[in-house]
């Protein structure tokens, strides 16, 4: 079933409603369809575990019900190869502007400009990948502090959402986000595998919750599994992503269970276990990761899907 997704931030206002809108009135018509209309909001496409066969995984992506996909910028050179893929792939990906933390050692004088420039293009929908990683420490923290800093400004002045990378940092990017509340636009806690103080934390200030396949290893007591079942998170403040290609969605773990397991269709498992493994997860295995949190939540998964898509619109104002 085609399904258009008529929003762009960069059109007028009243447009984006009628989007947005459009969106709403047809979500209960979809509930209990089989095919899913789903948002990857960040896969790693220009990893080079993609360059023989991009086309194969973008044409999978959308069979499995993934139409759209976010190529995630972690550096200015990646951000600028994103959004050459972008153009290759016209209103089926979007991409994002930005420096990971582990590179913030690299920023240099001229790279805000050269973000400036990539992020005044329509198909790059969001600053980041930025954030902190206190965990691995690949750059000295002070520096990505700095860096994080700037780009939130960035996304400030250009009223561009944030996508964040957290690791070990929560309290600190809280106090970033926090001096710049007046101002902020919409922001994303990327692949969130936090606790449920953390999440409530950032619901609190407005954050977005970004959820991959990790959501099948977590068995912790108040980790992303509990805030599943408890509702902490609620669905219109949840999007999904893959983050190929890594956080592969492991259906088979002992962990994971029996009830989850049973809510997995034949179709999505299909596309999961035939394209993509621990070294490769493609966009295609989304659905799966639907599936999981929709079992969580207790919900059906159609729902969860379409929600997320409708989230995923307003953030980022994507069109078809």
């Amino acid at each position: 079933m085609k399904f258009r997704l008529r929003a762009n931030m960069a059109t007028s206002e009243n447009k984006q409603e009628s989007g947005i809108e459009d969106l709403e009135e047809g979500m209960e018509s979809l509930l209990g369809s089989e095919n899913y209309i789903i948002v990857d909001i960040g896969a790693n496409l220009t990893n080079k575990k993609f360059t023989r066969d991009l086309d194969s995984v973008v044409s999978r992506a959308r069979d499995a019900g993934v139409h759209k996909i976010m190529v995630t910028g972690t550096t200015v050179q990646s951000s600028k190869e994103a959004l050459r893929l972008t153009r290759l792939y016209p209103e089926s990906l979007y991409s994002t502007a930005g420096v990971h933390p582990h590179e913030a050692k690299s920023w240099e004088a001229e790279t805000e400009s050269e973000l400036r420039e990539l992020l005044a293009s329509q198909e790059v929908v969001a600053v980041g990948e930025c954030g902190l990683d206190f965990n691995r420490n690949f750059s000295p923290q002070e520096i990505q502090l700095e860096v994080f800093e700037k780009q939130v400004s960035l996304a400030c002045e250009l009223k561009k959402p944030l996508f964040i990378h957290e690791r070990d940092a929560h309290k600190e990017v809280l106090e970033v986000l926090g001096r710049h509340k007046e101002r902020l636009p919409s922001v994303v806690i990327h692949c969130f595998t936090g606790d449920a103080t953390m999440a409530a934390a950032y619901l609190k200030q407005g954050c977005y919750i970004g959820l991959t396949g990790y959501v099948w290893k977590d068995k912790s007591e108040d980790g992303v599994r509990r805030i599943l079942e408890d509702g902490v998170v609620p669905l219109d403040r949840l999007l999904v992503e893959t983050d190929s290609p890594f956080m592969y969605p492991n259906t088979r773990a002992s962990k994971l269970p029996p009830y989850v397991k049973e809510a997995l269709t034949e179709k999505s498992l299909t596309f999961l276990h035939r394209y993509c493994t621990f070294q490769r997860n493609e966009p295609c295995s989304l659905p799966v990761t639907i599936e999981m949190i929709a079992a969580y939540m207790k919900k059906k998964s159609e729902q969860v899907a379409l929600q997320t898509t409708f989230n995923a619109l307003k953030v980022f104002g994507l069109t078809t």
